[in-house]
């Protein structure tokens, strides 16, 4: 009878135990349920860039929508139609007009655009700079690539490919931010690691195939015996492989890209783009919103005002070539 009783008061006792971890969880997840991160559809944020056409911005604004499903607000795009810098102004003086939740700019010129950030930043509007950054505005925060780490990391590739020697040039937009850093990097990286290398010529193309075509076409004129080219964006690339298609060099001159919108991954299929540098376009986007979402409603601001938020975000690189660029088409 004592050795029954003895069962009783352990049942009894886990039952106890049962029912309190039960409640315990069940209070615990209401009280997640209760502050979980969730806005408004009223709650309107923008992303503002410029060539708005491109595939490149796609999976950034993917990623921007993505992150506004889970946050339960709204999101719109809006920018530049052309490479125009004085457009963009004004398209980002109308979407400060409208008085959103939170704004995310990439910028064509790192320094144009800092009076009218600015004036959305003393408006109360949270800015957040991505993909191109306005280093010297009151942006909150960067969130993209490392830019100069791409242009070392490019210019180690390139060495690869060329077994260390040879003249390399450099098709780029010299006045971004970004593509400055990008080719930065690789021009150290060569200079000060491969000594049999050299860059020789650094051209603008403007972020259009065309005009990146007719730089390639300069290159490979001026300098017969130039063995790669370095493209800091993806239109470049293109422009770059065709131009070494229509001189049948597509197997003489190694081609480094950026990006991987489909144009430049079919050329990769194809053997005549060697490698691009695919970034973290949809990392960029989602964090973005996080970032003006935080912002927005002072979630993680400190006692003293602060906010610990990270004013850089490095949204990563790797490389792409004919071994895995299967896995970068979209699914």
């Amino acid at each position: 009878m004592r050795k029954l009783l003895f069962i009783y008061l352990i049942l009894i006792g886990l039952f106890v135990i049962y029912v309190y971890n039960y409640q315990t969880e069940s209070e615990t997840t209401r009280e997640w349920s209760e502050n979980e991160l969730r806005g408004s559809m009223d709650e309107t944020y923008v992303m503002v860039t410029f060539q708005v056409g491109i595939d490149y911005w796609k999976r950034a604004v993917k990623g921007f929508e993505d992150a506004a499903e889970a946050l339960n607000v709204s999101v719109e795009y809006r920018g530049a139609t052309q490479y125009d810098v004085e457009e963009e102004i004004t398209v980002l003086e109308q979407v400060i007009a409208k008085n959103p939740a939170g704004i995310a700019v990439s910028t064509m010129d790192p320094t144009a655009l800092n009076d009218v950030i600015d004036k959305a930043v003393e408006a109360g509007i949270p800015v957040v700079m991505f993909d191109a950054d306005a280093p010297e505005s009151k942006a909150y925060s960067f969130l993209g690539t490392d830019n100069y780490y791409a242009g070392v990391q490019a210019a180690h590739k390139m060495a690869d490919f060329l077994n260390e020697t040879g003249e390399v040039g450099v098709i780029t937009q010299p006045r971004q931010l970004n593509h400055q850093e990008r080719t930065q990097g690789f021009q150290d990286t060569i200079f000060m690691e491969y000594p049999d290398m050299k860059v020789v010529a650094i051209k603008d193309g403007r972020g259009d195939q065309l005009l990146s075509r007719q730089a390639a076409d300069e290159i490979m004129r001026e300098y017969p015996d130039i063995a790669g080219i370095f493209a800091t964006e993806a239109n470049g690339g293109v422009g770059v492989g065709q131009a070494t298609i229509n001189k049948n060099l597509e197997d003489e001159i190694k081609i480094i890209s950026f990006d991987t919108d489909k144009g430049t991954l079919d050329m990769i299929e194809r053997g005549v783009i060697s490698a691009t540098l695919a970034q973290g376009t949809w990392e960029m986007g989602y964090w973005s919103l996080q970032h003006l979402f935080h912002l927005n409603h002072d979630i993680v601001e400190q006692e003293d005002g602060s906010n610990p938020l990270p004013r850089y975000v490095d949204t990563g690189i790797s490389i792409v070539t004919e071994d895995n660029v299967e896995s970068y088409y979209p699914k």
